[in-house]
């Protein structure tokens, strides 16, 4: 008999630990590994097994918590620099070879690098004025994130005032220190204590308890957490006297301000301390006082990050090298398609449930169509299922050994499995996408948001939550519904009062006041992106011309190659679409056209009239009355071209107060400098032909 209760007590704790796993997965990172029904025969299965031995059932089962995460509502704020993401290596080769790019980019035989933990918690900024906290901020999408100073102002390890912007010290008037709010394992272990005292839901492990703690709408809920704040980097700094040559310098400057920052960091040169550094920390993972997930290298001296710069969204000179994921083998049933936000569509394989990294994993990644062929995937086949950084698991090999002759082979369909639209794989590009951009379901939330945008059509108030609200109450489908939106529909969605509904109701209605290159580029056709939209706009001047455009049409706009264009001609190609955008003209919104470049060739300025058209232009500084997005504009209005760095190709640099870098390599390269005043002048004397406004 106690046999049997030995069998029992451990099935129901392999049960527990596999939906704890689930939800984090499901709550705290949107991201489940398995489909909903798969999770309800796990807790059906838990529930059955304590109903049957009630002197089994602990108070930390997930049978015994109540409700799950409140919704929560902050403002938004805007970084004043992105805060990217870092690259990921699995492996010594990766982290060999990102050392290796590194060392040929600079021309140096050895590297410098701080190394540090990688903590497993929730990215922060912090910003000082004048020594003073004033505002923090989530990383949200590195763009914008959550507003939640007041919470961040109850966590003790945040100084509310510099230590240097005391007595005789040199505090910056602008700093942005960035950081990992977490909690330590002891003050994890006593939450839940708590929680459980008080019959209250408990967390599955600490960052998803730091993460939750933060994001509570009473800041009195947060201070009664054990909070901690690390800080590992800084965004903009204005002032003071912060080290310039080196990331540890600036380090131990945070913390002689009073930053806690991270005792187990290092410089270290080479490679193989770098490597050697790994397997140190990993060997203390366990005895650490906090979660890490990995460790972090970045070069040490500033001015080579620097010239080593930025792809995509992370930093060439830093990365993550994460722990080693795990690995099983289990059978793959079949192969299902899933359209994300954009209308990717994803192949995911469906599994014999098997338990890798921690959890039951039913669902894969397959990637894309190319990855299924390179790999040699068939329905039916025994593969290598792993967790890839413990995050995401995928497919990454096939035992081919004992194939069955039965296996199925795989092809990407031909139209969409949500909206029935074309299919579409454009040259170059491994995914296939669904071209129902503005009717789609799956992309539904996405499109809505996108439409809404500050630099598509401006709707201020219209996020992210109140479009998940309009689409999951069916309110919305497209973005021509938001036009046909009442008050009393917006008033009754959960936290909108009635003067918020109103405010949103004004400024759908003003967005119908845009312009041409705003509605292209609100459309979200794919590879069409703000630049490209006006020179379209510019080009064709009229909607009609653009929507009838074959691809040699559309080749003949300046920077548009047989990509871009296909992807044009297939979205206005696709009915949905154009049934939608029929609804939003009807709807009012309406620009001015004109003309359009292909119908006024050969009619330009003349010689010395035009001094913005074809010149490209560096905004750098505050000026003092516009702000940069209309200066972008104006420029661009009139021909001229905006870029984000210097070089012989510039033609002039317009420079505001605290300049930085740029003013000083334009002194160094004999370009132009304009002030607000030049800038204005300069377009003023290059008045646009026929008075084009895109």
């Amino acid at each position: 008999m106690n046999e049997h209760l030995d069998c029992v007590s451990r099935r129901l704790q392999e049960l527990r630990d596999t939906i704890e796993l689930h939800n984090t997965r499901y709550y705290e990172l949107d991201a489940p590994t398995i489909p909903d029904a798969e999770f309800d025969k796990l807790f059906q299965e838990l529930e059955e097994l304590e109903h049957r031995y009630p002197e089994l059932v602990t108070p930390d089962s997930p049978t015994q918590r109540i409700g799950a995460p409140p919704l929560k509502a902050f403002s938004q704020i805007v970084h004043r620099t992105p805060m990217l993401s870092l690259g990921n290596a699995f492996s010594e080769v990766e982290v060999e070879a990102f050392d290796r790019r590194v060392r040929q980019s600079l021309n140096l035989s050895s590297v410098e690098y701080a190394v540090e933990p990688k903590f497993d918690g929730l990215a922060i900024s912090l910003c000082y004025e004048d020594g003073i906290f004033s505002t923090g901020a989530t990383r949200g999408d590195g763009y914008v994130g959550e507003d939640v100073t007041l919470n961040l102002r109850t966590i003790r390890s945040i100084p509310l005032a510099l230590k240097s912007s005391t007595g005789t010290g040199h505090a910056p008037s602008f700093l942005e220190v960035r950081g990992e709010v977490l909690m330590l394992k002891t003050d994890f272990e006593q939450l839940n204590l708590q929680q459980r005292e008080k019959k209250e839901r408990t967390f599955i492990n600490p960052r998803n308890a730091a993460a939750g703690s933060l994001r509570q709408l009473d800041p009195r809920i947060t201070a009664s957490r054990r909070l901690r704040f690390f800080a590992h980097g800084t965004g903009i700094c204005e002032g003071g006297n912060i080290p310039r040559d080196k990331h540890s310098r600036v380090l131990d400057y945070l913390s002689s301000l009073g930053f806690p920052v991270m005792r187990e960091r290092k410089t270290v040169v080479g490679v193989a301390a770098v490597l050697e550094y790994h397997h140190e920390i990993r060997a203390l993972r366990e005895q650490l006082a906090y979660d890490i997930d990995g460790t972090v290298y970045k070069v040490n001296d500033l001015a080579q990050q620097e010239k080593l710069g930025f792809v995509s969204r992370a930093p060439r000179f830093a990365l993550a090298h994460k722990f080693p994921a795990q690995e099983a083998i289990t059978e793959l049933l079949g192969i299902d398609v899933q359209v994300g936000r954009t209308g990717a569509m994803t192949p995911v394989a469906r599994l014999k449930p098997v338990f890798v990294g921690g959890a039951t994993v039913t669902n894969a990644t397959l990637h894309n169509e190319d990855e299924i062929r390179r790999k040699d995937v068939m329905i039916g086949d025994q593969v290598t299922v792993r967790r890839a950084g413990d995050v995401i698991p995928e497919v990454v090999a096939v035992q081919k050994e004992n194939r069955s002759p039965h296996v199925k082979y795989f092809m990407m369909p031909d139209h969409c499995p949500v909206c029935g639209s074309k299919a579409v794989r454009l040259p170059g590009e491994a995914l296939t996408r669904c071209t129902g951009g503005l009717f789609c379901p799956a992309q539904r939330k996405q499109a809505i948001l996108h439409f809404a945008s500050r630099r598509a059509m401006n709707i201020h108030g219209l996020g992210d939550r109140l479009v998940e609200h309009l689409v999951d109450n069916a309110i919305v489908r497209t973005p021509a519904d938001l036009y046909n939106l009442g008050i009393a529909a917006l008033a009754a969605l959960e936290r909108m009062a009635e003067k918020s509904a109103g405010n949103i109701l004004n400024a759908i209605e003003k967005s119908k006041h845009t312009t041409l290159a705003r509605f292209i580029y609100s459309l979200g056709i794919r590879n069409v992106g703000e630049t490209t939209a006006k020179d379209l706009a510019r080009y064709f001047g009229s909607l009609d011309r653009l929507m009838e455009a074959d691809m040699e049409s559309l080749r003949q706009v300046p920077d548009i190659g047989p990509v871009v264009a296909e992807s044009i001609a297939d979205f206005f190609a696709e009915r949905h679409n154009r049934e939608v955008i029929e609804q939003l003209r009807s709807s009012g919104i309406q620009w001015k056209e004109d003309a359009g470049a292909q119908l006024t060739r050969g009619s330009g300025t003349r010689s010395g009239e035009n001094q913005v058209a074809g010149k490209i232009f560096v905004l750098t500084g505050a000026l003092p009355h516009l702000a940069r997005e209309d200066a972008r504009e104006r420029i661009e209005a009139r021909g001229g071209k905006v870029t984000g760095s210097v070089s012989r190709k510039t033609d002039y640099v317009v420079a505001g107060a605290d300049p930085g870098s740029k003013y000083d390599k334009a002194l160094e390269l004999g370009i132009s400098i304009l002030d607000e005043e030049g800038l204005l002048q300069l377009l003023q004397d290059s008045q646009p032909e026929s008075g084009h406004i895109s």
